[in-house]
């Protein structure tokens, strides 16, 4: 079974998990990045206010997100992008809350994705003083990228999968997990449409 899997990464505007405000995708076929995605999001009316600090981090303002689409409308090109593949994610906790949240403000169900999340598979791979993105990703041989800009850590997260999948041997997700060993999580109550 070959190494396949899409590594997501949101930014949001606040502290919410409804307020994701990009969204940056990469599609994984046999250890090797065949297309990527990112678009902005419109946060939904209560969860739409842009913290300063959410701002300093990712450098998306109220403005920049004026004319994009929201969760709901943007959902189904996530879903068509992820298609049934695991999601990896750098604090997948984090990820995943956005996507449950987004669309718990939305009313619509959650789409149901495994993942594995590439801050617990770094932390079993590598010996680091610090196991942020940044930091992880230059371990897998990925540097120089723009941290926060969600396409770019999305990036980031497939290099660390592909690269620690190298490490031990693994040539699916299954058997990184069970390798390193990480447990891969659950999100979501229906079924994925590819």
């Amino acid at each position: 079974m070959p190494l396949d899997f899409t590594a997501i990464d949101f930014e949001t505007a606040n502290s919410s998990s409804a307020s994701a405000c990009s969204v940056g995708l990469v599609r994984v076929r046999d250890s090797r990045v065949v297309d990527t995605a990112s678009w902005l999001i419109k946060p939904p009316p209560g969860h739409d206010a842009f913290l300063e600090w959410n701002v300093r981090i990712h450098g998306i303002r109220a403005t920049d997100v004026a004319d994009a689409s929201g969760w709901s409308e943007q959902l189904g090109d996530l879903v068509a992008f992820a298609g049934d593949d695991v999601l990896v994610a750098h604090n997948a906790g984090f990820d995943m809350g956005v996507l449950r949240g987004g669309c718990a403000a939305a009313g619509i169900p959650c789409p149901r994705y495994d993942y594995l999340c590439s801050l617990q598979v770094a932390r079993r791979t590598y010996v680091l003083d610090s196991y942020r993105l940044p930091v992880a990703a230059m371990a897998a041989g990925f540097e120089g990228f723009r941290h926060h800009e969600a396409l770019a850590d999305a990036e980031a997260c497939a290099a660390i999968i592909v690269h620690a999948a190298g490490r031990h041997g693994a040539s699916s997700l299954g058997e990184l997990s069970a390798a390193v060993p990480v447990r891969m999580g659950r999100v979501g109550e229906v079924a994925a449409a590819a």
